[in-house]
């Protein structure tokens, strides 16, 4: 969709619709029709205008939860930024009669982020996994993306007692992108109770990803992400997943439903 940017309204910046794009309701919970690559120019459209932003990638167990919190769906439609993470989401958009495009996954938008960091000069900090994950993650990323500027990192292992120093580091620090990996719907909660303290233009959740760049966790392969069977790999590999998956077919049954309402 195309934006004209205008000095009426604030929020169009360098072409990127911040109020105007389009969007699907999924189940009361908003999800941005973008692909990859519209992510990655809002996400900069973000960190150019400088206020504190939270991007959400956004799954059917999150959606789900969603249904029984008024509060996290609260703090989904007030994001930012809602991408589809998980096919999932794809599946139940297109279902609804919503033209979302693509996956658009937290760990992908990471790598694509951390590709254009050393280019645009953005400093990026992570936090969350077990003690030592983060700074293995920041190893990797490093060699991976030369020049990439990595100003911190804290493991999610932390108490409320923690806060004040830990958002004062992070503050101090200035990053322009925080990857929070404190598993859903904890970072969204924990993004949303501290975005304007930090004062990072861009805060992320992305699950489990610091664990997977890290090397301490594996993705599926290339040929499973493309068919859209990671989430079987996941569980294959993790069988303490099967009560996080049982959540899946009530999810199905739910955008079924809502399905048939739309057509009465």
């Amino acid at each position: 969709m195309e934006c004209i940017s205008t000095a009426e309204d604030s929020k169009i910046i360098k072409g990127f619709c911040m109020e105007k794009r389009e969007n699907a309701d999924i189940l009361g919970c908003r999800v941005d029709l973008l692909t990859a690559e519209e992510a990655i120019s809002g996400i900069k459209s973000i960190i150019d205008r400088g206020q504190p932003a939270h991007i959400i990638t956004l799954n059917a167990e999150i959606v789900y939860q969603a249904q029984s919190s008024q509060d996290l769906r609260t703090i989904i439609n007030s994001a930012d930024l809602i991408t589809p993470d998980g096919i999932g989401i794809v599946w139940a958009g297109r279902k609804l009669g919503f033209n979302i495009r693509e996956r658009v996954t937290g760990i992908d938008l990471f790598y694509r982020l951390c590709q254009e960091a050393p280019v645009e000069q953005w400093k990026i900090y992570l936090l969350g996994s077990a003690p030592g994950v983060a700074d293995a993650a920041a190893s990797k990323l490093a060699i991976t993306y030369p020049g990439l500027q990595i100003c911190g990192t804290h493991h999610g292992y932390f108490g409320e007692e923690d806060m004040p120093a830990m958002v004062q580091e992070i503050r101090e620090l200035a990053p322009h992108i925080l990857f929070v990996a404190l598993g859903a719907p904890k970072q969204e909660t924990w993004i949303k109770k501290y975005k304007e303290q930090l004062g990072v233009p861009a805060c992320i959740g992305v699950g489990g990803s610091l664990d997977v760049i890290a090397g301490y966790k594996k993705r599926a392969p290339g040929w499973m992400i493309k068919i859209n069977m990671e989430w079987l790999y996941r569980l294959l590999a993790e069988p303490s997943r099967f009560k996080r998956q049982l959540v899946l077919p009530k999810f199905v049954t739910l955008i079924l439903k809502n399905k048939h309402k739309r057509r009465i």
